[in-house]
This record gives C-alpha cells, sequence and structure tokens, in this order.
C-alpha cells in the first residue's frame, strides 16, 4: 500500500461498467520526512507523479490516504469487477516515521 494525499478529482462521463458511479480520485504519493521530493530531500521514499484512483471509502481534497494497487485493489463488492489499478482503502488519522529505524 501507499501513502498518499488527495489532490483533485477525475471526472469521466464515459466509463467502464464496472465502474459504475464510483468516485475518482487523483493523489499523490506522499514523502516519509513531509518535505517533499521537490525539496530535495536525499531519504524521499516514495514521493511520484499523481495518479488516479478509486475512492472506496469517501475520502476527499487533502486527506492522507492508504492506496492499494494492483490486484489488491479489486475490493469486493466495491470494485471487483472493475478495470481498477487503485483504490482508496483507508483515510488516515495519524502517521508516524521514524528515518532512523
Amino acid at each position: 500500500m501507499l501513502l498518499c494525499r488527495v489532490t483533485g478529482s477525475t471526472v469521466v462521463t464515459v466509463r467502464a461498467g464496472g465502474l459504475g458511479g464510483a468516485k475518482l480520485l487523483v493523489v499523490r504519493p506522499e514523502c516519509c520526512d513531509g518535505a517533499g521530493c521537490g525539496g530535495g530531500a536525499a531519504e524521499c521514499c516514495g514521493c511520484g507523479p499523481p495518479f488516479v484512483a478509486v475512492d472506496t471509502v469517501g475520502a476527499g481534497s487533502g486527506d492522507l490516504v492508504l492506496v492499494a494497487q494492483g490486484s489488491a485493489a479489486r475490493v469486493p463488492g466495491e470494485t471487483a469487477s472493475a478495470p481498477t489499478d487503485a483504490a482508496v482503502v483507508g483515510i488516515v488519522d495519524e502517521a508516524s516515521h521514524d528515518p532512523g529505524g
């Protein structure tokens, strides 16, 4: 799973049948040190380009979320039959990181 920040949403008028009325969010992987890769952090651990994920939990813009990718993104009853490669599966209340181990 990835720790990501919701940065926006995506509106589509035509979509695959399995996606139904699912909300599509734009998410960006979050840096563990909070500085962001743009700040040149040498220990950056996972920042990357934004991507679209199916929202299964009702997340909103600015939320810190857990994103499952690949076959784990096909949540039974939600996205099991949809062509889904990424799904928001949790809203993070609190996260901590000890870069020293």
